[in-house]
């Protein structure tokens, strides 16, 4: 446990370096990171997604944007999302987006992060493309879950992620009701303070299955974002007692981890899903990812090897 927090400090401090930020710029990803990320160009993200529909996976495109300050940033950013919006139209792609509302430019004013995504949901409801809002640290959840119930009363194509470590989160999915909306129910990466996070296993698994059974058995729909074998038979067992059509979820899990595990459930007939994480800020998301599970060091060296 004590080597597993060092190790979570450690990239956390790495993701946030400002001189290996700007090397990851300049190198792109010969530094690594491409087993978990779809690419910094358009090109890139279009192959790997191509890839996963070949194997009957969908995807969700995460458009990566960090260390947004300006309204000049978060116009740049709405630009890379139209652009991965126009790849699914263009090359018919079995995918949907993800995005955090920091990245819109929730940190510059409310008012900036609101325009910016009903220009971006306006957009994506053309070509029926479904937008899911990425949840943040516990200091944020409450602005992001403000600006998604405006979002929500003129746009029916946006869904949120909410996190199951959470105390707060049942009384969420309860205040989100009226919406009857698509929620992707993760875990939760980040480390919070104890008078706010579950902080207990066991007892965030049991909430993760209490959340997901209410959620799908109020005919909502449901983004099962796990890549633990015990919760995904939980979700098969119980679609099939109460004969929830497999239209009305989604299993998902983030690209480079467990693919077999992936094409299996697809091959099964449930609908897969894999989130590809794609842009310039690869490197951030890339630490992150390693100070979450430190297991995913070994997947890196692995894939680096193989280059």
């Amino acid at each position: 446990m004590i080597v597993a927090s060092a190790l979570n400090q450690f990239f956390t401090t790495l993701a946030y370096n400002q001189l290996l930020i700007d090397l990851s710029r300049k190198v792109g990803m010969d530094l690594g990171g491409s087993h978990f990320v779809g690419g910094e160009k358009t090109a890139d993200m279009i192959k790997q997604v191509k890839k996963l529909n070949s194997n009957g996976i969908g995807a969700t495109i995460d458009c990566l944007g960090e260390f947004v300050k300006t309204e000049e940033d978060t116009k740049k950013y709405v630009d890379n999302c139209f652009r991965a919006i126009y790849s699914i139209r263009d090359e018919q792609l079995n995918a949907q987006i993800s995005l955090k509302l920091f990245s819109v430019g929730l940190e510059v004013s409310r008012d900036t992060a609101i325009q910016n995504m009903n220009e971006i949901l306006t957009e994506a409801k053309k070509y029926d493309v479904s937008v899911t809002i990425n949840m943040e640290e516990y200091k944020n959840c409450e602005d992001i879950i403000s600006v998604f119930e405006t979002l929500r009363e003129k746009h029916e194509n946006v869904g949120i992620a909410l996190q199951a470590n959470l105390f707060r989160t049942e009384t969420d999915v309860e205040r989100l009701d009226r919406f009857s909306p698509a929620i992707r129910f993760v875990k939760g990466a980040y480390i919070e303070s104890r008078d706010v996070d579950i902080n207990n296993k066991t007892r965030v698994d049991e909430n993760y299955k209490k959340l997901v059974k209410k959620h799908l058995l109020k005919g909502n729909y449901t983004q099962v974002a796990t890549h633990d074998n015990d919760m995904i038979d939980f979700v098969r067992d119980l679609v099939k007692e109460h004969q929830i059509p497999k239209e009305q979820f989604e299993f998902q899990m983030l690209q480079g981890m467990r693919e077999e595990k992936q094409k299996a459930l697809a091959e099964e007939g449930w609908n897969m899903v894999v989130y590809v994480p794609f842009g310039k800020d690869w490197y951030t998301y890339f630490m992150k990812r390693l100070a979450e599970r430190p297991a995913n060091i070994g997947f890196t060296v692995m894939s680096m090897a193989r280059r």
